[in-house]
């Protein structure tokens, strides 16, 4: 499988259905622990890459990636906006100006991404963030792809591991953004951020299995 500008467009797309779809439940899950804007900042942000995709469609991967990254730095509010905006901004970096990349190509520039993430955020695997999404998922698809699983299986496992990061958040203390001043009462909520991540990865399989 190799991973064109069409791929991406496709994932971005899917993105977009998914966090207007979802707007409600993520912002219900935020009102818990945070400022109940994160399904609205979501939903605003990608609905303003979905706006620009007409444009950058026949664009290499990196400027595709790029665009987007600025897109939601400039749309999206909270937190939010600057993290999700580091991710693709870093993933773009790590891609040049490639017209395609192999999945394995792709995952190492994901990693890229998240490592923007963290050095932004100063947020760790178990600070309750969407970091403890994409660090384990990406992680696991590695060893995963490594050992011989075909691409098809692989997304589809990262899918199944998002959900599975995604529950593991509920017993979390949460040690980063405003749900951090709740100190002990954030345990047994479901992170928001890490929602919208999982909701990202399951956006990518149908993306670039289409």
């Amino acid at each position: 499988m190799k991973i064109h500008n069409k791929h991406i467009i496709a994932w971005l797309e899917h993105c977009a259905v998914y966090m207007a779809e979802q707007q409600d439940f993520l912002t219900n899950l935020d009102r818990d622990i945070g400022d109940a804007d994160h399904g609205l900042n979501m939903n605003r942000g990608f609905a303003a890459v979905k706006t620009i995709l007409p444009e950058i469609e026949r664009q290499h991967i990196g400027n595709i990636l790029k665009n987007a990254g600025m897109k939601l730095l400039s749309s999206v509010g909270g937190a939010s906006g600057p993290l999700y905006g580091t991710l693709f901004i870093r993933t773009s970096a790590a891609i040049g100006v490639r017209t395609e990349l192999s999945i394995e190509e792709w995952l190492d520039c994901l990693q890229e991404g998240i490592s923007g993430v963290i050095a932004r955020g100063k947020a760790e695997q178990g600070d309750k963030t969407l970091c403890d999404v994409w660090v384990p998922v990406l992680h696991a698809a590695k060893i995963n792809l490594q050992a011989g699983m075909s691409e098809s299986e692989l997304l589809r496992v990262m899918e199944q591991d998002a959900v599975t990061a995604v529950n593991n958040t509920i017993n979390m203390q949460a040690k980063k953004g405003r749900a951090s001043y709740l100190g002990a009462r954030s345990v047994g909520h479901q992170d928001p951020g890490a929602t919208s991540s999982w909701l990202m990865i399951k956006a990518m399989q149908e993306g670039f299995t289409e």
